[in-house]
């Protein structure tokens, strides 16, 4: 599977939670896929998606899924002990991890060689850290949801990327009803 399939599987789980999706082609799969105001579109920041939803997760009781990808978070490893040691049982960090950049041409990632973030998370200090294959997202999303404690879920799936559209939203508009979304 690559993520889009993975995107468009998880979509029924994921509607009913705040969603930090990634910059580029990940959010507009997933907003091709399913927009939800509930969903917040990174169109910039790479390597920031986890740490945006960890500061919301902390700041409010509702769960928080961070969809983020394996190149963001290599660009931003800092995130890992930060999470680790701010914990927020409202939070699970989805990494999916495709071994490549997918938004900039699919450049290969050390992910797909020697380098594991599951590893690396758990060095870290995520005590609750789970990795599946693609065919299993739906059930070990639902999983961390129920339990109701911090995951950091690493997806090993394929590398490729759905053509989508451009996401036409105004950056305000998708903030705004966000924070309503948020806010209720």
């Amino acid at each position: 599977m690559i993520r889009s399939e993975i995107l468009r599987e998880i979509a029924p789980i994921l509607r009913d939670q705040l969603v930090v999706c990634n910059i580029g082609i990940p959010s507009q799969e997933l907003h091709a896929i399913d927009d939800q105001p509930s969903n917040f579109y990174m169109l910039g920041t790479m390597g920031l998606a986890s740490s945006i939803g960890l500061g919301l997760a902390l700041a409010q009781p509702k769960p928080v899924v961070v969809i983020d990808g394996d190149g963001s978070v290599l660009t931003n490893l800092g995130t890992l002990p930060t999470i680790a040691n701010n914990v927020a049982d409202n939070y699970i960090l989805m990494i999916i991890d495709n071994g490549s950049y997918g938004s900039t041409g699919d450049q290969p990632t050390y992910t797909g060689k020697k380098t594991s973030l599951a590893g690396i998370a758990r060095a870290a200090g995520c005590e609750n850290v789970v990795e599946v294959q693609d065919v299993d997202t739906g059930k070990a999303l639902q999983d961390a949801l129920d339990s109701g404690k911090m995951t950091v879920l690493v997806v090993k799936c394929d590398s490729g990327n759905a053509k989508m559209p451009l996401i036409t939203m105004d950056p305000v508009v998708i903030r705004d009803r966000f924070m309503t979304e948020v806010a209720r």
